[in-house]
């Protein structure tokens, strides 16, 4: 089948075929960089965290009438307290590990700051810092969130610390991700060397190294640093307080309602809300409620922008069918078989999504530009965009074939006698 009868018949139909053309490549475009988003949000709500998630509950709650942290008695009586209410919380049937924690991962509330190998290393000049989040915990912190070391040591009782609000960041060891561990140290040999925090220049000794830890924020700016947490072995005795639990198998509900008594009974000077006692299920699932949302919004915008392509597409290959009926019945009188004409709309619409797909991809790389410049997106991968060619291809061709087959099937002498 010759080229030249396809594209004067195209000529004659410009306005159709520029219009299905722009559609496609429209189409092209906004599900390219569209399908890159879903899998984007997709691949950040899967991570891991490095916590043994299932079976973990977290308990914030606040003091009624606190002592104050700006004097020495305030801060050991703040921390009275917190060691109290983990003695209470110990005593519930079904916990088997409670330690004090400044956030968790994906809460959503951190204490963000800097570390480098170097003494007042943090410097627009001399950038030999990496951001971090710091996580103040004991050494039951391990046990409760079922982290992993994969090196060194974990830190002792006698380790531990205490600190307020504005107490500035440090410890004598720390406990740091395999990430950050390998990006402070390229040759592998972290443990055992100094860090320094937030540009200070008292060294903190790398204790030992945790598999995986997630920071508490997520966002752009969030995970450019996502994996590079710090543990310091201190107690934040504040205000407020946040407790993580480790629950028996099972156990989840009962504990979670025996809570909140068990602390009211202990203590009742504290405020817990309706928001205080909360899994990480549920933690994880409020966090990633933006991204399962945006992921499902993008998908309906795809589905309906192919669903409209192919109705297009559909509508003018039946709009010219009908157009062309004496053209079809004489070359069925000449001889052309009903494959014949089947093949000659398919490629008809090959040359038009084809044309279309060319100016969607150039469509594509500049909305990826434009959004990687205003949104902070990373460069759209070249085989997202090879998908989205063959699928609006496969779907051209797929919305073409049922006008064609009705072409196909028409008897010569009916479409002689149409003209």
């Amino acid at each position: 089948m010759s080229l030249p009868p396809i594209l004067a018949a195209l000529r004659k139909h410009k306005s159709g075929v520029v219009l299905i053309a722009l559609q496609i490549a429209l189409t092209l475009a906004i599900v390219c960089n569209a399908v890159f988003i879903i899998a984007d949000r997709i691949d950040r709500v899967n991570r891991p965290t490095g916590l043994v998630e299932n079976n973990l509950m977290l308990v914030t709650q606040q003091f009624v009438d606190a002592p104050s942290a700006n004097d020495p008695e305030g801060v050991r009586q703040l921390d009275n307290l917190i060691v109290q209410d983990v003695a209470t919380l110990k005593q519930i049937p079904g916990v088997s590990h409670v330690v004090p924690v400044n956030s968790l991962p994906l809460l959503q509330s951190a204490w963000n700051g800097a570390v480098s190998t170097k003494p007042n290393g943090v410097s627009l000049r001399d950038r030999t810092h990496t951001m971090t989040t710091y996580y103040f915990m004991g050494p039951e912190g391990l046990d409760t969130l079922g982290l992993k070391l994969t090196a060194g040591r974990n830190f002792s009782a006698s380790e531990v610390t205490r600190m307020t609000m504005r107490s500035s960041i440090g410890a004598p060891g720390a406990l740091i991700t395999r990430a950050l561990a390998d990006k402070l140290f390229p040759d592998g040999a972290a443990l055992g060397k100094p860090v320094y925090l937030n540009g200070g220049t008292t060294p903190t000794v790398v204790l030992g190294i945790v598999r995986r830890m997630q920071t508490p924020g997520v966002g752009s700016w969030a995970d450019s640093f996502a994996w590079n947490s710090v543990i310091l072995p201190q107690r934040l005795d504040a205000y407020f307080s946040r407790y993580a639990i480790r629950v028996q198998p099972g156990r989840m509900d009962a504990v979670r309602a025996a809570v909140g008594p068990a602390l009211y009974k202990s203590n009742p000077m504290r405020v817990l809300d309706d928001d205080s006692i909360r899994t990480f299920a549920e933690i994880r699932a409020d966090t990633y409620k933006g991204d399962v949302g945006m992921a499902i919004l993008m998908g309906v915008i795809c589905l309906i922008l192919i669903a409209i392509t192919g109705a297009g597409i559909v509508g003018l290959t039946s709009f010219w069918v009908g157009q062309r009926r004496r053209q079809i019945g004489v070359r069925r009188a000449l001889g052309a078989r009903k494959v014949d004409i089947l093949r000659y709309f398919q490629l008809e619409n090959l040359i038009i999504s084809g044309a279309g797909a060319v100016l969607g991809m150039l469509l594509a790389v500049g909305l990826n530009l434009w959004l990687m410049q205003h949104m902070s997106m990373a460069r759209l991968p070249v085989f997202i965009v090879a998908l989205g060619v063959l699928l609006v291809l496969a779907l051209g061709q797929a919305a073409v074939f049922g006008p064609a087959r009705r072409a196909a099937e028409v008897p010569p002498v009916m479409a002689t006698r149409s003209v």
